[in-house]
């Protein structure tokens, strides 16, 4: 996270220091809707929902569908392409260091490896969680469902009365609900 909390401004200031280098206005264009995928924005704004219907009933919820784009992965894409489209333009050549091609390449590079040493403890938590998931809930041999048959075992041969009973009877074992 920390390695990309400038991304987003200096996706910004290239755009405008593309814009004042004297490319086309497509080009200005192809990097302000480049910009707007690093920023997480749409185009157009979406449509305003439908008045609520005047009969009483509910209306059904809208489709709405993201578009955000702001995965690690896709932001270093995004970036990538904003690269791509600049470096493309001899015109581009801004005076400030960290917005020359070369400074924007080592950046995306950094951001590449941050990503990827996030992913690998990232994959071996999950596993872990996985593995966790299966000793304690899986169907018959999960400790989950051992316990409840060893409480059951218990009241069948003690009866549910009895003071053996009464010390795991208050014992509660629960799969989480999906």
């Amino acid at each position: 996270m920390v390695a990309f909390t400038n991304l987003k401004p200096l996706g910004t200031k290239i755009v405008n220091a593309l814009a004042v280098s004297g490319v086309s206005v497509q080009v200005i264009e192809s990097a302000k809707t480049i910009n707007r995928k690093l920023q997480g924005k749409r185009a157009s704004s979406t449509p305003p929902p439908p008045p609520p219907p005047t009969d009483g009933t509910t209306p059904p919820p809208a489709d709405t569908v993201s578009s955000s784009q702001q995965s690690y992965d896709n932001l270093i894409e995004h970036f990538n392409a904003l690269i791509e489209l600049v470096s493309s333009h001899s015109e581009y050549n801004p005076n400030e260091a960290d917005l020359k091609v070369t400074a924007l390449q080592t950046y995306k590079t950094a951001l590449k490896t941050a990503n990827t040493a996030m992913l690998s403890p990232n994959t071996a938590w999950s596993n872990a969680r996985i593995a966790r998931d299966t000793i304690l809930y899986a169907e018959i041999t999960g400790l989950v469902d051992v316990a409840l048959d060893v409480k059951s075992y218990i009241k069948s041969i003690f009866s549910a009365s009895s003071p053996q009973y009464k010390q795991v009877s208050g014992l509660q074992f629960r799969k989480p609900t999906s």
